[in-house]
């Protein structure tokens, strides 16, 4: 490590990580239904207040997405990114899930690892490189989006904004890369699953459940396509992707009828599902139709129709890519665990990054998405969060030289 890069990592206090944390926890962020603005605006003060810059865009009202910008040279920049809603915070907290309690090196409360930590880090570790003065040949850019955990609303507006002034080239050769700080335990990840959510309608014919066959019980069509989604999802169990796993299906919800008496006219299902960085939603779709057409509803006097409600891509960046290589040094020398490049289950903004520009995007910051995020009593350790800021502030000496 050169002298120069330890003296930004003495910029970088563990304190002051802990109390931008505790202040983004601080201010709720829920999605749905969609209440961002109290982060953005604390983030905004913690970048501000540290001699950031921090841009505004307007996504939906009270719904913005916030930039903050370390200025650089003219050369190409490096772009964090993260996400400033989190899930509701639900039931069975033993703590305040907005209180940021510190206890046993962990610290509480609803997003510290999904993925308020990972911003507080990124602002962290541009704030020690602005006061370190040093001179980077680009800008550093964290992007805070909103929506992440519904629609991603947030990522497509940043995403449009950006190739709508530098079109898809200027936008691949504005940044060397994508990190983002979203929880992966301080493994680098290549790769990443897409999700998607599909709504399969059944309709059918209502009649007096005293005789039945009068009518045509969507509900009876439905359970026919859940079965089948099942043992779809347990074929595609044969066909793993070596990082990320087999894509999987998942019923998550199921909603019909009106009452014991009825035949019911319609029943919905609302299914999960999870693809591998190179499907495409269109083309799931399509294999989607198929299968629920080969179970031949119309036969029994029922309609249905399949339509995909949310898409977000997967992606996957090459191992040897320059672009990965230097993140992964990086996270290593600033006390990182040193696990082998890997795979994330869970789906992220990064896809769209990844589609739409074409540059090389990573997944690394502090906490487990499997062990923490979406749950009661979630955290993060408090050595996460240093460590985290400490290779964000290392990959941006090294990538912006």
């Amino acid at each position: 490590m050169s002298a120069e890069e330890q003296r930004v990592l003495d910029l970088i206090d563990v304190d002051e990580i802990v109390e931008v944390t505790r202040a983004l926890i601080a201010a709720p962020g829920e999605n749905p239904p969609g209440g961002e603005a109290a982060t953005v605006a604390a983030l905004q003060a913690a970048a501000e207040h540290r001699g950031l810059v921090c841009r505004r865009s307007p996504v939906e009202p009270e719904r913005d997405n916030a930039t903050v910008t370390l200025a650089g040279g003219d050369g190409p920049g490096l772009l964090l990114l993260g996400h400033t809603d989190v899930v509701p915070v639900g039931e069975g907290w033993t703590v305040s899930p907005l209180g940021g309690v510190v206890r046993d090196g962990r610290l509480y409360g609803r997003g510290a690892t999904d993925m308020k930590g990972g911003l507080a880090a990124c602002l962290v570790a541009m704030s020690a490189l602005r006061r370190a003065g040093v001179e980077l040949s680009g800008p550093i850019d964290l992007a805070a989006v909103v929506d992440e955990e519904e629609t991603g609303k947030g990522i497509k507006h940043h995403l449009a904004e950006l190739l709508g002034e530098l079109g898809a080239e200027g936008a691949r050769a504005a940044y060397v890369g994508c990190v983002v700080a979203e929880p992966t335990d301080l493994q680098t990840v290549v790769a990443a699953r897409g999700a998607a959510y599909l709504e399969v309608r059944v309709t059918g014919r209502a009649a007096h459940s005293g005789n039945p066959a009068d009518g045509a019980n969507a509900i009876y069509g439905a359970a026919a396509v859940v079965s089948d989604l099942e043992r779809w999802h347990h074929e595609l169990a044969s066909s793993p992707h070596p990082l990320v796993g087999p894509p999987m299906w998942s019923v998550g919800l199921v909603a019909g009828g009106t009452g014991a008496s009825i035949v019911p006219a319609e029943c919905t299902i609302v299914v999960d599902r999870r693809m591998l960085p190179s499907e495409k939603p269109v083309q799931v779709l399509e294999q989607t139709r198929e299968r629920v057409a080969a179970l031949d509803l119309p036969a029994r006097g029922l309609g249905v129709e399949v339509a995909m409600t949310m898409d977000m891509p997967g992606f996957e960046t090459a191992g040897d890519d320059p672009f990965v290589t230097s993140v992964d040094t990086a996270m290593t020398a600033a006390g990182g665990p040193g696990l082998p490049l890997g795979g994330w289950t869970a789906a992220c903004d990064g896809g769209y990054v990844a589609r739409d520009t074409g540059m090389p995007v990573v997944v690394l910051g502090p906490g487990s998405v499997q062990d923490q995020a979406h749950r009661a009593d979630e955290s993060v350790g408090v050595d996460e969060l240093l460590v985290s800021a400490r290779a964000y502030a290392l990959m941006a000496l090294r990538l912006l030289r």
